[in-house]
């Protein structure tokens, strides 16, 4: 997530983990963005992994993403649920 520090990837990586901990499988655009690349191709790169997700979790603060708005508005046009990680963990 830009304007975080390191992108807001231990939050992702954090998340991963307790995701995969709880028996999913786990598609973590922390695992393959490249700092080295421009917005545009880790856009690129996080909404092709996201067509192979059966939903999309989103992190605290996802509202002031750029990229996680676009990624929960094709979500929700292509019917994948959103389910936000605070929830998930609270509610299992």
């Amino acid at each position: 997530m830009t304007g975080i520090p390191e992108y807001n990837f231990p939050a992702f990586n954090q998340a991963a983990d307790y995701l995969r901990r709880s028996g999913y499988e786990v598609i973590n655009p922390a695992e393959f963005g490249d700092p080295l690349l421009s917005w545009e191709a880790n856009m690129r790169r996080a909404i092709r992994g996201m067509m192979k997700a059966d939903r999309v979790v989103v992190l605290e603060g996802w509202e002031k993403s750029r990229g996680a708005r676009i990624e929960v508005e094709l979500a929700e046009k292509l019917d994948i649920p959103v389910v936000n990680m605070f929830e998930k963990a609270v509610n299992g």
